[in-house]
């Protein structure tokens, strides 16, 4: 009789700890997702710190970019000497190479639909064509996009 009363009395108790376990194993699992949750999201924060530090960089450089271009324009419309030309397009090209190679993109404006996504326009003017309206005629600063982002909307005049 004893016995069948010890029998009686372990066996909720193996059920408890069984029910026990299970849940301790639950909560494990949890812990376990939550913490790999963790992992994955600080590693996305670090990589976004890290393009966001590029992303500050890249864009101190589009001013440069434009002055570049700026006195590339100058120095063929003065009918400079050729060696200033080659060399001012040299340091362009550089400039252009080593921003490409980081995902800087030149956004592609003149003739295009006017998009507010890559856009800005700083002027309308009236066109007679109607296939004109609503296009970007000029550009009168060049937009670029990071990796597909827009670092700088172009700045462009619209046919209206």
């Amino acid at each position: 009789m004893n016995d069948n009363k010890k029998n009686k009395q372990s066996k909720p108790k193996v059920a408890d700890l069984q029910a026990e376990l299970e849940q301790q194993k639950d909560q494990y699992v949890r812990l376990m997702a939550e913490f790999d949750n963790f992992r994955r999201n600080k590693a996305k924060e670090r990589l976004e710190l890290i393009d966001s530090a590029g992303k500050d960089i890249l864009t101190g450089f589009l001013p440069v970019m434009d002055d570049c271009m700026r006195a590339l324009q100058v120095l063929r419309e003065s009918k400079a000497e050729a060696a200033a030309i080659e060399g001012t397009e040299l340091i362009l090209n550089k400039l252009s190479s080593f921003l490409s190679q980081r995902g800087v993109e030149k956004i592609n404006a003149v003739g295009e639909v006017f998009n507010t996504d890559l856009h800005e326009a700083v002027a309308q003017i009236p066109v007679q064509d109607e296939a004109q309206k609503n296009r970007v005629i000029d550009v009168t600063q060049e937009g670029y996009t990071l990796k597909g982002n827009v670092i700088r909307f172009a700045k462009v005049v619209v046919g209206v």
